[in-house]
């Protein structure tokens, strides 16, 4: 007898209870979270769409990042991820989970604020991967301002180095090894459609990141390669530790969408593995909403 698919009703599927105050000097353990994000670890159940290709993951460590990771293991791909130092032990307890998956996994700690290293990670995960044919890009920055006036030029620098300026410096630099097929899937946000008042920056980079995306999608179309892009909304991560939230906000993290919870980083795996696969090979410049109902359009 075939088994029938369990209904899950997504008001109740996931934590939703209110959020402990528990902050984190950036960039955050997950290990040190509570309660644990679901990033797929146990969950996540793979089926071969993405056996032997090739992927590098920023911010592959921890929340969204380690989600996608994870997933891709589990569908057939070697993935290497990108981290801060600060993250090792995040990233290790990734690696376990990859090489469990019967998967190579290669480790590369740095700062994606610097255009060197940016390179270097490309070709070192070119190198050790023996190939490259997905770029999934997550890591990002967010610190929660009240008011513009007291938004430091060095917070604001940061912000955009990181979320904006590193794609430029990454993509650049895998292209000459993406082959026709490849898919590069960046990550922006719901603040890029609806804009708290306190994440003018991150808010503005999300944005940028959605033309960024849209234009190379039809720069690199007559090369075969696909860029898409994810926009979460309240999710539950280190981010959301580490200044990312008004203080006092946390307790009632994303209560405020129609499904009245944050999300959990494992329910965006699908979606990274979608587009990064051959069923979505009619599918680029386009932007996947996963935001508990906040729409973005």
């Amino acid at each position: 007898m075939k088994k029938k698919t369990v209904l899950q009703n997504p008001l109740k599927a996931y934590y939703t209870e209110a959020f402990d105050e528990q902050p984190q000097k950036s960039p955050g353990l997950q290990s040190k979270l509570h309660p644990q994000p679901d990033c797929g670890e146990e969950s996540y159940v793979g089926h071969e769409r993405l056996a032997g290709r090739k992927a590098l993951v920023t911010g592959g460590d921890s929340g969204i990042g380690r989600a996608a990771a994870i997933a891709f293991a589990r569908e057939g791909a070697d993935v290497a991820i990108n981290y801060l130092p600060e993250e090792q032990s995040d990233a290790e307890e990734v690696a376990r989970y990859i090489e469990e998956a019967g998967r190579k996994v290669v480790l590369i700690p740095g700062d994606l604020k610097d255009e060197k290293f940016c390179q270097e990670m490309i070709e070192k995960a070119h190198r050790e991967l023996d190939g490259l044919d997905i770029l999934a890009l997550v890591a990002g920055r967010q610190v929660s301002v009240k008011n513009i006036q007291d938004l430091p030029s060095k917070q604001l620098i940061d912000v955009f180095t990181t979320n904006v300026f590193s794609l430029f410096w990454t993509i650049k630099a895998a292209l000459p090894h993406l082959p026709a097929g490849a898919s590069i899937i960046t990550t922006t946000s719901i603040q890029a459609y609806q804009p708290n008042p306190d994440l003018l920056d991150y808010a503005a980079t999300k944005a940028a990141i959605i033309a960024f995306s849209r234009g190379l999608a039809k720069q690199l179309a007559e090369k075969g390669i696909r860029v898409n892009s994810v926009a979460p909304g309240p999710i539950w991560t280190p981010l959301q530790v580490t200044e990312a939230q008004p203080k006092g906000k946390l307790a009632k993290f994303g209560q405020s969408t129609p499904l009245k919870r944050a999300g959990e980083p494992v329910e965006l795996a699908g979606t990274y593995v979608l587009l990064a696969s051959n069923e979505s090979s009619y599918t680029t410049a386009e932007v996947y909403g996963i935001t508990g109902g906040h729409h973005t359009s």
